[in-house]
C-alpha cells in the first residue's frame, strides 16, 4: 500500500509535523548547500528547515559545475557572504550591525560529504569563512554523528541567526525539531528508543 504523505510539510500523515510549524522571516538570507545524498535521507533536517524558514534557499550539488549558476549570482551581487563552516581559517560568527544584511552559506551532509564539498569547490574557500561558539550538544538524537561537536543544520542556522540577529526568536526552529524527535522517538521498539536515550 502506498504511504500517504502530507501535502503541507511533505512527511507521512502518521508523521506530520504541521501542528508545529510557526515560520519566521529572518533579515539574514540562507543559502543551503545539499549532497546530493541528503536529498532522500529521511533523517535530514533541511526539511524542517524549509518549513521554519520558508525563504531558506537549497541548491543541490557537490561540484563546481553544480554550483555554476549560483556563483554567477553570487558575483552579481554586493551583499556581504559568509560560509558557515570551521575551516582553520573560519573566524567566530559576530554579532551584525543591527541594521546589516548578510548572506550564510551552510553546507549540508556527513561531515564527510561536506569535507568534500568544500575541497571540491576552490570559490567556496574563497569566502569568509566563520564558525559558530560552542553550543549546547545537539537535540537531534534520532541521527548519529562522528563528532561531539556536531549540530544539525537546522539547530546551525538556528544558532546562526541568533548571533546575526539578537532580537529574532529562533525558537519555532528548536521547537519543530523536536517535534520531529520525539514522533519519531515515539514510534521506536522500546528497546531502540534506549539508545536514543544515553
Amino acid at each position: 500500500m502506498t504511504r500517504a504523505y502530507c501535502e503541507q510539510c511533505g512527511y507521512p500523515q502518521t508523521a506530520c509535523v504541521c501542528g508545529a510549524v510557526a515560520a519566521i522571516f529572518p533579515r539574514s538570507q540562507l543559502w543551503i548547500l545539499q549532497h546530493p545524498s541528503e536529498v532522500d535521507h529521511a533523517k535530514n533536517s533541511v526539511r524542517l528547515l524549509q518549513l521554519a524558514v520558508p525563504d531558506a534557499r537549497v541548491i543541490v550539488g557537490e561540484t563546481e559545475a553544480d554550483f555554476a549558476a549560483l556563483r554567477a549570482e553570487l558575483t552579481g551581487d554586493s551583499l556581504p557572504t559568509f560560509l558557515l563552516y570551521p575551516s582553520d581559517e573560519s573566524l567566530p560568527l559576530p554579532a551584525t550591525v543591527a541594521s546589516e544584511t548578510v548572506r550564510l552559506i551552510l553546507l549540508d551532509g556527513t561531515w564527510r560529504k561536506t569535507l568534500k564539498m568544500f575541497r571540491l569547490n576552490p570559490w567556496l574557500q574563497a569566502l569568509p569563512q566563520r564558525h559558530l561558539p560552542l553550543a549546547a550538544p545537539t537535540a537531534y538524537r534520532i541521527r548519529k554523528a562522528s563528532r561531539s561537536d556536531s549540530l544539525s543544520t537546522l539547530e546551525a542556522a538556528a544558532v546562526a541567526l541568533s548571533q546575526l540577529e539578537p532580537g529574532l526568536d529562533v525558537t519555532p526552529m528548536h521547537d519543530l525539531l523536536a517535534e520531529l524527535v520525539e514522533q519519531r522517538l515515539r514510534r521506536m521498539p522500546p528497546k531502540v528508543r534506549e539508545r536514543y536515550s544515553r
